[in-house]
């Protein structure tokens, strides 16, 4: 780790530390079919580290991280789900009361696509309309075997309202964006929810002052 990184996952702890008003700790989960690569993903943000012969999960894997962005510091609480069938009811347990959902899918297994759009589905009819969600097209490096094409992808993610992203664990290829990006969004719907609680307060308090001073 550089000195510059050092400094910047210092300041980030010191912050939480501090309590500001400007911390958010979000939960974040993985979703996707059973070898996309989410584990990979989140080792190779959390850790830096990517291992050709990942074991599969089980249930689910726990991982945390914090990002230190100009408009606040975010600590995410990172819960990797396991794709296999059998554990596909333990799931809502994790993305409920999520704040942001990351489906996964390899672009080089058009299955694995009609499966992410099911679990979008999914978490979709959980009503959550703050929830940020991303589809998430990993093993980019795997070129040369790909099935789903970067335009029908992205076409999917518009149509649904998500943000839509190609990466690969393996070479570290928009890893760190995504998780900036889901930051960022994270960051600015809360500003939002904070303007729009305000306006509802000044609304109110208005509408006592008529009531008082009516006659």
């Amino acid at each position: 780790m550089c000195l510059s990184d050092r400094f910047l996952l210092w300041r980030s702890h010191h912050l939480l530390r501090m309590g500001s008003s400007n911390n958010i700790q979000a939960k974040l989960v993985l979703l996707g079919d059973m070898g996309t690569g989410k584990t990979s993903i989140a080792l190779r943000f959390v850790k830096g580290q990517y291992f050709d012969c990942q074991e599969s999960t089980i249930g689910a894997a726990f991982f945390s991280q914090i990002l230190s962005l100009n408009e606040a510091t975010v600590k995410f609480d990172i819960w990797d789900t396991a794709g296999q069938e059998r554990y596909h009811s333990l799931a809502p347990m994790y993305y409920r009361g999520a704040a942001a959902a990351l489906v996964v899918y390899d672009i080089s297994s058009t299955d694995s696509f009609t499966r992410a759009k099911k679990w979008i589905q999914e978490v979709q009819r959980q009503g959550n309309p703050h929830l940020v969600m991303a589809l998430v097209a990993n093993k980019a490096d795997l070129e040369t075997k790909r099935q789903v094409d970067n335009e029908e992808g992205e076409l999917y993610a518009q149509e649904n309202g998500l943000f839509f992203i190609e990466t690969s664990a393996k070479t570290a290829q928009n890893v760190k964006e995504l998780f900036y990006e889901i930051a960022k969004r994270l960051v600015k719907a809360r500003a939002a929810r904070r303007s729009g609680m305000k306006l509802h307060e000044e609304t109110q308090d208005r509408g006592r002052r008529l009531f008082c001073c009516s006659t």
